[in-house]
C-alpha cells in the first residue's frame, strides 16, 4: 500500500461565504499544506472559517516551476488542499497541471463537489439543460475569430466566462457570428449582494450593458443552433 499523500481540489464560495461545504471546511482544517491561487483572497475565507494555517501560493505565473516539489511533498506523506479564488479548482483557473502530474506519479486525487459559476447560471437562464457545451474565457486574440465561426454551428447551449471589460464587445461578436436574435443570459456577481441576471437577445443584451456598465464576475449563457433554428435555416435557403 502507497505511503504518499494525496491531492485534494477544494471548491470555494463563488460570492457568498455561506456556500462553502461541512467537508470542505473539514478538509481544510486537516491538510498539510494549502494551495491558494491568491493569498490574499483566501487568507480571508480562512479567517471566516477560523482556521489558522499558512497558504502557498500557486497561480498561472508560477505553478509550473512548483509541480515537482509539490508532487515530492505528496510523495512524502503530506495531503495537499487547492483551493482557487472562488469555485471549482482547475475550471479556468490553476489546478490542471498539477493534477495531471499527480496521476503521472499515481498520485491520489480527489475533487469535492461544489461551487462553480458555471452551473448556477445554465440553470437560470431558461435555455436546454440537457446538452451544454462549456466554453470557459474565449481567446482575447489570436484564434478568437476562428473558435467563433466554429461555435456559430453548435446545437448545444454554450456557456461562456468573461471580463466585465469585454462583456459589450463580446456581446456584439456574438450577434455578428450567431445572430443578433439569438436568445442569451448575462449572469453577474452570482450568489453575491449585487446578482444580476438578464436575459433577451444578443441584440436586447448588448443595448443593455452599452448603456450600464457591468462590474464583478459574469457568466453568458447562449443558445445552440437547435432544431428549432435548424428548421428556421432550411426555410431561409429553400427560398
Amino acid at each position: 500500500m502507497s505511503s504518499f499523500g494525496k491531492l485534494i481540489l477544494v471548491p470555494t464560495p463563488i460570492g457568498n461565504l455561506e456556500d462553502i461545504t461541512f467537508r470542505a471546511v473539514s478538509v481544510l482544517k486537516k491538510a498539510d499544506i494549502i494551495l491558494a491561487e491568491d493569498t490574499r483572497v483566501s487568507s480571508h475565507l480562512l479567517r471566516h472559517l477560523e482556521i489558522d494555517k499558512k497558504l502557498w501560493t500557486h497561480h498561472k505565473f508560477n505553478e509550473h516551476k512548483a509541480i515537482d516539489s509539490l508532487v515530492l511533498k505528496i510523495q512524502e506523506g503530506n495531503t495537499i488542499a487547492l483551493i482557487s479564488d472562488a469555485g471549482t479548482p482547475a475550471i479556468s483557473d490553476p489546478g490542471f497541471l498539477l493534477v495531471r502530474a499527480c496521476v503521472s506519479n499515481q498520485i491520489e486525487v480527489e475533487c469535492l463537489p461544489g461551487a462553480t459559476a458555471l452551473i448556477p447560471a445554465l440553470a437560470v437562464s431558461g435555455l436546454p439543460t440537457d446538452r451544454f457545451v462549456f466554453e470557459g474565457f474565449l481567446p482575447a486574440k489570436k484564434g478568437r475569430q476562428t473558435r467563433l465561426m466554429e461555435l456559430a454551428t453548435e446545437n448545444r447551449t454554450m456557456v461562456f466566462y468573461e471580463s466585465p471589460y469585454r462583456l459589450v464587445k463580446t456581446l456584439s461578436q456574438f450577434a455578428e457570428f450567431f445572430g443578433e436574435e439569438k436568445n442569451a443570459c448575462v449572469c453577474r456577481e452570482l450568489s453575491k449582494m449585487y446578482e444580476e441576471i438578464k436575459r433577451g437577445t444578443l441584440a436586447e443584451l448588448k443595448q443593455y450593458y452599452s448603456l450600464n456598465t457591468p462590474k464583478g464576475e459574469i457568466v453568458i449563457v447562449v443558445e445552440g443552433m437547435g432544431k428549432a433554428s435548424e428548421k428556421k435555416s432550411k426555410r431561409k435557403d429553400a427560398q
